[in-house]
């Protein structure tokens, strides 16, 4: 089955049913921004309270941890397949909880790994918001794995994904990039460590991006306008960026797959899980971009047609 008519439709899922993503899914669903602008297929386990929903299993309290993992991840399979069928025209996942992936059986650190793998995609992982954005040259790994695997193929990689990303999903026609230095002060000289100039700056080069620029000013400048996009070197300094500049307003995107694919800008908050005092407006902004994103897809296809 494809999807056709005028109306984006988007497979939402529930993310880990311990957490806030059943919450911030219908209290999204309960607005009339998301209403108006898309047709939503929300899928998850049962039990989870959510009016319109693609079950994928039973889900109880007292389930546990791996279980919860399974669920998760049985959910973004199934919003995948959805997307890759043309049943929707993109997908927004509500967060999950990466140990009880790990538990449930499902080795992949997030959602940026198990998307690049569903679908046999190059990926990155983008933060954006109306103030900045952020993509990662390295995702979920130890800080002390971090230099090794800063290589000149990951930040060719990143380039890559990135410009292709802001051209075709943000319609920016000659994308500004830049690259966030790894080492304090980029390194100073190679007084705080080499990489920077060794790989970081030839790589930079190569590659068409800007700097490497310290972390300390990269992002500053992003925000009053002279780049489109930073490309961090390494999970903590891009995430910190972004959600200091834009928490709440954020949405996690991740580029180069055949469909769009967004996120809020949160974990689970497991601790307030079920008290009703979860806030909505980032997944309601993952939902909008989706939207967004998805409507210039289909506008491209059609005037290639």
């Amino acid at each position: 089955m494809h999807t056709s008519g005028t109306r984006v439709r988007l497979a939402v899922t529930l993310g880990d049913a311990r957490g806030i993503g059943p919450e911030i899914v219908a209290k999204a669903l309960a607005t009339a921004a998301v209403r108006d602008a898309a047709d939503l297929v929300c899928v998850g386990p049962r039990g989870t309270e959510v009016d319109v929903q693609e079950a994928v299993g039973d889900w109880q309290p007292t389930s546990g941890v791996a279980q919860a993992g399974r669920l998760a991840a049985r959910a973004i399979e199934r919003a995948v397949e959805l997307a890759q069928s043309g049943a929707v025209h993109g997908i927004v996942t509500a967060p999950i909880d990466k140990a009880a992936l790990l538990a449930g059986g499902v080795h992949d650190p997030g959602h940026t790994e198990m998307l690049a793998r569903l679908t046999g995609r190059e990926v990155a992982m983008m933060l954006a918001s109306y103030r900045l954005r952020v993509v990662l040259a390295t995702t979920h790994i130890a800080l002390r794995d971090v230099p090794a695997a800063v290589t000149a193929e990951a930040i060719a990689r990143a380039a890559r994904v990135t410009r292709h990303g802001l051209v075709h999903d943000f319609g920016i026609a000659a994308p500004r990039i830049a690259l966030c230095a790894l080492n304090p002060h980029g390194g100073d000289g190679g007084r705080f460590g080499d990489e920077d100039e060794r790989v970081l700056r030839p790589a930079a080069a190569a590659a068409g991006l800007a700097g490497p620029f310290p972390a300390d000013t990269v992002f500053v400048r992003a925000m009053r306008g002279e780049f489109d996009a930073v490309i961090a070197p390494y999970h903590d300094v891009g995430m910190t960026a972004i959600k200091v500049a834009s928490f709440g307003s954020a949405v996690n995107v991740t580029l180069g797959l055949p469909f769009p694919r967004t996120s809020p800008d949160h974990g689970t908050a497991v601790d307030i899980a079920g008290q009703g005092r979860a806030d909505a407006s980032s997944m309601v902004a993952a939902i909008q971009l989706a939207v967004t994103l998805a409507r210039r897809r289909r506008a491209d296809a059609l005037a290639r047609a």
